[in-house]
């Protein structure tokens, strides 16, 4: 056992999990695992960003457009390497906004997630087509996509192993997987421990190194193609998280605290100098290879 540690982000509960590693393979994971049923209390309403009108929420969402340009950037030229514009398909997509942005530069998509309210936001306020499913279980014939994407996914799932063998069956046969998940290596990581935010204790069920994915990729048909240790959209704000959870909007969203909307602002912007205060650490851990994520392109072997 490594540590233990309890839902320090959103409280959604006070019950002890542990953190443990495999003493073989040194593969992180929680202990116990919550059951299905019990795993859902801890997946709030407000999980998923929903655009709102006022002056602080237009501003959030300028920020979002702005910082996942590193993710819409990594996939498309993903989808590139197929010759082809797509369809790719968005595991996990929540509310869209990904797949908003490929379609604005010209890419086909769909996205994929198990919540309803997630889709529901994706298709009203993104435009963007979304089925209610598991990989596993999903409504596309084989060799259909030529691109699919999961970002922040395989520490979630029970088996992501099936997911993967799920993305390799939906796949073209040059078709293109992109990945991304915490970066257990990471810096922030060995400074943090059990306070660091990439944890997220009990929704995330494994925690993995790089070494860890590339094990995956390749016993589930894969080659990997790039990794990539930076994320502006994730690094800097997992680490001002970790530091202040309570500054977080999300968080707080979540948590339900009562805030004017000139506190909110106020917070807000105190929360975006903190996220930028800790861009120079992340860029620095990422030239190290020890990024606060890991993100990673691979193709299906010959």
């Amino acid at each position: 056992m490594l540590f233990r540690a309890t839902d320090r982000l959103y409280e959604t509960t006070d019950k002890v999990f542990s953190v443990v590693e495999c003493r073989t393979c040194h593969m992180m994971r929680l202990s116990p695992r919550p059951d299905p049923l019990e795993l859902r209390q801890y997946y709030p309403e407000q999980y998923w960003h929903v655009p709102e009108e006022d002056i602080a929420s237009r501003f959030a969402e300028l920020y979002r457009r702005f910082v996942l340009r590193d993710h819409v950037r990594f996939a498309q030229q993903a989808v590139d390497h197929t010759g082809t514009k797509g369809p790719l398909l968005d595991v996990g997509c929540g509310g869209g906004l990904f797949l908003k942005m490929m379609r604005e530069r010209g890419y086909q998509g769909i996205g994929l997630d198990f919540s309803i309210s997630a889709a529901g936001v994706a298709w009203e306020i993104n435009q963007a087509p979304t089925v209610c499913a598991s990989l596993s279980q999903a409504p596309f014939a084989a060799e259909s996509c030529a691109a699919i994407t999961m970002f922040h996914v395989l520490e979630h799932l029970y088996d992501p192993m099936l997911y993967l063998e799920s993305a390799h069956r939906l796949l073209r046969p040059e078709g293109r997987l992109v990945i991304q998940t915490p970066n257990a290596a990471s810096w922030q990581f060995l400074l943090l421990g059990e306070h660091w935010r990439g944890l997220e204790v009990p929704r995330h069920l494994w925690n993995y190194k790089a070494k860890d994915l590339e094990i995956l990729l390749d016993r589930t048909g894969f080659d990997l193609v790039r990794t990539k240790h930076f994320s502006l959209r994730d690094n800097p704000a997992c680490l001002a998280t970790s530091i202040a959870p309570s500054l977080d909007p999300t968080v707080r969203g979540v948590r339900g605290m009562a805030e004017t909307p000139n506190r909110k602002l106020w917070r807000d912007l105190l929360y975006f100098g903190l996220v930028v205060g800790c861009v120079p650490f992340t860029m620095l851990e990422s030239l190290c290879r020890a990024g606060g994520t890991v993100m990673m392109e691979a193709r299906k072997k010959p």
